[in-house]
């Protein structure tokens, strides 16, 4: 069994962290908030959605995640606090927006973890997350998972788009308003993600960080270069060796009740 680790921050940055980064930012642009609110990034990781938060104005962030490994490379312009998304290890109703960026399916009863959300927010506040369309639109992650099972059909139960029934818009509108969320409204969000060259692309997955590096870690290695080269085959490269994909994010938010 492929063993998941989240704990080498820069490790996470060179596979997925750095695409995040511009979902954020297109996440935040469509919550439009206001400057000098009060923020919460539960997952907050590596501090994408901490940094575009920050770039708000706020009043203050704080980010919250499990992973000590993360948090050491999170930055220092905001409050980081080790806890679980089941159990915020905070006080009723003290920020304005409580937000999550591609960590949602990642916890374990997100139905707990989106009512701690509400918990934490205060009154008439916005709860509001991100995660990955691995069924569909992430394309590195697809096209890895496709690659994967044509060599190994047991693969497949690790794959995200399996496992993560959750990361589609109508799941997360339903678990939101199970959480007692108003207003609850999806979106897609779309960024490009253009790799240099293969090894831009494929050496990320040696890190061991997730899912994906974590399968790849678990083979030996003739079966890791076989997966290597049909990958290599499969990808839609340019005249100049970059790839040129693209990462969907399904988005939702809602608001906590104002008489609660």
């Amino acid at each position: 069994m492929a063993q998941e680790l989240w704990q080498a921050g820069d490790a996470y940055e060179a596979y997925v962290g750095r695409w995040s980064r511009p979902v954020a930012r297109e996440f935040v642009a469509w919550l439009d908030v206001p400057a000098g609110r009060s923020w919460l990034d539960v997952g907050c990781g590596t501090g994408a959605l901490t940094a575009a938060a920050l770039a708000t104005a706020p009043a203050g962030v704080v980010g919250v995640d499990s992973s000590m490994g993360f948090l050491s490379v999170a930055g220092a312009r905001a409050g980081f606090v080790a806890g679980d998304a089941c159990a915020l290890p905070l006080s009723d109703g003290r920020f304005d927006l409580v937000v999550s960026g591609l960590a949602l399916n990642f916890v374990g009863d997100p139905r707990r973890a989106a009512a701690e959300f509400g918990r934490v927010c205060r009154p008439g506040g916005t709860v509001a997350a991100y995660v990955w369309d691995y069924a569909e639109g992430m394309a590195m992650m697809r096209h890895f998972w496709d690659a994967a099972v044509a060599l190994d059909p047991g693969a497949a139960a690790l794959d995200e788009a399996r496992r993560f029934p959750l990361c589609r818009p109508g799941p997360l509108a339903r678990l939101w308003a199970d959480a007692g969320l108003k207003g609850v409204g999806t979106r897609a969000i779309e960024v490009p993600t253009v790799f240099a060259g293969f090894d831009d692309l494929w050496l990320p997955f040696l890190g061991g960080q997730g899912p994906a590096p974590g399968y790849v870690a678990s083979l030996p290695a003739g079966r890791r270069a076989a997966l290597r080269d049909l990958l290599r085959e499969r990808l839609p490269a340019e005249v100049d060796g970059s790839i040129r994909l693209a990462a969907r994010a399904w988005a939702v938010r809602g608001h906590t009740t104002v008489d609660r």
